[in-house]
């Protein structure tokens, strides 16, 4: 169980990946991968791949899951309260302040202009991590092609993660037994 120092650190940590990235869900995997990870070491990369599926596949908005399930891990149901109320908080105080001033700000194309730049930023900002995850995940030449299928059905065809992750669990589970059972025939 974590401490209440490490606590507060943990919420700490969460309110500023939930402040310091624009966007929101997706966009948040880099520094919360840096900061889980790579500064803090909370978690190995494996774990933090593992809680990226779990966060997509539970209903719910990404981020608040990957937070949860990340605070969860690391100290049971209330540091992922803290987790989740700490990447929600700043996103909700900027929500409400900037629904306060929107009507004053929508009529300036500056505004309309600074989110144009913006958009291509974020799409950056998510395709990022898929070469860390692509490296940690072991692919190798003969299996580079299954995350492109799985984007593919997702993206053009419009299955849902949900399936893909299940026939991949599957998939996964039936490659282990048939390579035991391949071993034990030798």
């Amino acid at each position: 169980m974590m401490q209440t120092k490490e606590q507060i650190r943990l919420f700490g940590v969460f309110f500023r990946i939930g402040i310091g990235t624009i966007g929101g869900g997706y966009a948040m995997i880099p520094m919360m991968e840096h900061e889980v990870v790579r500064k803090e070491g909370w978690l190995s990369e494996e774990e933090f791949i593992d809680i990226m599926a779990v966060a997509q596949a539970t209903p719910g908005v990404f981020a608040v899951n990957m937070a949860g399930h990340i605070g969860y891990k690391l100290g049971g149901v209330r540091v992922a309260l803290l987790a989740a109320l700490g990447n929600i908080l700043p996103s909700f105080v900027i929500i409400l302040l900037l629904a306060a001033l929107f009507r004053q700000f929508k009529q300036y194309p500056l505004v309309e202009y600074a989110f144009r730049g913006i958009r291509p930023v974020v799409v950056a900002l998510i395709a990022a991590p898929v070469f860390t995850m692509a490296r940690t995940a072991g692919l190798t030449r003969y299996t580079f092609w299954i995350p492109i299928v799985a984007a593919g059905l997702i993206y053009l065809l419009g299955v849902s993660p949900i399936y893909i992750i299940l026939i991949a669990g599957l998939s996964g589970w039936l490659w282990g037994r048939y390579s035991r059972h391949k071993e034990t025939l030798r």
